[in-house]
């Protein structure tokens, strides 16, 4: 009886745990109100890659840094192409998505490179890469997230700090009016993935029942619209 009642306080914790997970995801996340009117015509999408800030504990030359925070960027940039490219395949999303190398290409052909990329406006790579809107985004870390992280976990983490290593921020921007129409958020801990593969695999399953071009989602929404007098 003892580890009847044992093992249901422990399934009821993990319940709560996951609810309050799911809470803070929604409110990680914000969606544009015009989403709908302005994404009408999208058709392809261009991930580009991340803006990466490096906070490390050891002392590295600021040029090697420079390419250690360029380098976790475009895993960044690869890792989503992955997420994206096999939902793709099941025919989740009703848009496109840019192959990443020939985003880099034409970037690269076009002068724009991972050092520069940030000074360009949203509406001014779309003309370039031809796409509907770009999916781009930050990134804050203290450990080199694409080199994997500890998969050691302790509760005192929580209490001392460590669990945390940054923040990422994902954003989807519309090309014609370079208006935000998405964007989600997320801490960087232990239990968010030991890469970046796994990183952005778990944190977008976390948002998929919010991100606006899920096919289900849209037609929940349509469906919900017409049943509204």
């Amino acid at each position: 009886m003892q580890t009847f009642k044992l093992m249901m306080k422990r399934i009821f914790f993990l319940f709560v745990l996951m609810s309050v997970v799911q809470v803070s995801a929604q409110k990680n996340i914000y969606e544009n109100r015009r989403f709908d009117e302005l994404t009408e015509n999208h058709e392809v999408l261009a991930i580009v890659p991340f803006i990466a800030n490096l906070d490390l504990e050891q002392e590295i030359p600021p040029m090697e840094l420079k390419k250690l925070a360029e380098k976790e960027g475009y895993a960044v940039q690869n890792a989503l192409e992955t997420y994206f490219s096999q939902r793709k395949k099941r025919k989740k999303f009703n848009v496109d998505f840019q192959n990443i190398k020939d985003t880099n290409a034409v970037l690269n052909q076009n002068g724009i490179d991972y050092g520069n990329l940030d000074i360009y406006t949203t509406k001014q790579l779309c003309e370039i890469l031809k796409v509907d809107g770009i999916i781009s985004g930050n990134l804050n870390l203290n450990i080199l997230l694409s080199k994997g992280v500890p998969t050691d976990f302790s509760f005192l983490d929580y209490f001392s700090g460590n669990a945390d290593y940054g923040r990422i921020g994902v954003k989807v921007s519309d090309g014609e009016t370079g208006k935000l129409l998405w964007k989600y958020e997320k801490a960087i801990t232990k239990k968010t993935g030991k890469n970046t593969i796994e990183l952005i695999d778990k944190m977008m399953k976390l948002a998929s029942r919010k991100f606006p071009y899920d096919k289900e989602k849209k037609r929940k929404k349509k469906a919900n619209q017409q049943q509204t007098p």
